[in-house]
């Protein structure tokens, strides 16, 4: 494979060089350019795979990184977690595993830089089609794609997750849409419980002299029913 890269880029340097138009070395310029990158790709993969046939105890012997950065989003039928893993794209396919259940998913990508790495998801919101569920090895990253089993939308990925944000809600007080007049009442019928005798005349008078705006009739608090 990467002398049938090797060869394809000598072919394109010799066009380069006997090309006059500038559009044309352009368009040449940057198929060679993504021809250096994919020998430079198969390249770094064959020395992996060369280490391990010489020391095939040493994957097993690296120590294993959790993941835990990720992002994410969702299509109607798709939900997508991003993983960022720089050269992950560098390392042999079979290094990449990706085990899906209804509602989890392991990640484990091994020998990347002399380390496994490892990302669990456990409780997804919603079950996922396992057999149609895949992952895609991306320049630097790691997608993984875990199939919804029904087009409803997920508020989180996680059961956990939707547990935290609606613990984090902020509850609604039932007092909120009363009456204010209620509370008022409420307020006074204390103040009045708690207070001397000179705060109740205050409150009597006070009382009073609303009522008496209001309509005409005795204005005696303790006869309004308030106490």
């Amino acid at each position: 494979m990467i002398n049938q890269l090797e060869t394809d880029l000598l072919e394109i340097g010799s066009f380069l060089e006997k090309s006059k138009r500038t559009r044309v070395q352009d368009v040449l310029k940057l198929e060679q350019k993504k021809i250096e990158k994919e020998i430079s790709v198969k390249r770094h993969q064959r020395e992996q795979l060369a280490k391990r046939e010489a020391d095939p105890t040493s994957a097993s012997k690296a120590y294993t990184v959790k993941i835990n950065n990720y992002g994410w989003d969702q299509s109607e039928n798709v939900v997508k977690i991003y993983i960022t893993l720089n050269g992950v794209h560098k390392i042999a396919p079979e290094n990449v595993k990706v085990t899906f259940t209804e509602r989890s998913f392991v990640l484990l990508v091994n020998d990347l830089d002399g380390k496994n790495h490892q990302m669990t998801i456990n409780n997804l919101l919603n079950p996922v089609n396992v057999q149609d569920s895949s992952k895609k090895i991306k320049s630097d990253m790691v997608l993984v794609m875990c199939k919804k089993k029904t087009t409803k939308k997920w508020e989180c990925l996680t059961q956990v997750q939707k547990q935290i944000k609606e613990k984090d809600k902020p509850s609604v007080n039932p007092e909120e849409n009363a009456d204010p007049s209620d509370g008022l009442m409420s307020m006074l019928k204390k103040m009045y419980s708690d207070g001397d005798d000179e705060m109740k005349r205050t409150i009597n008078k006070a009382w009073s002299e609303s009522q008496d705006k209001k309509a005409k009739g005795d204005g005696d608090i303790n006869n309004m029913g308030m106490f």
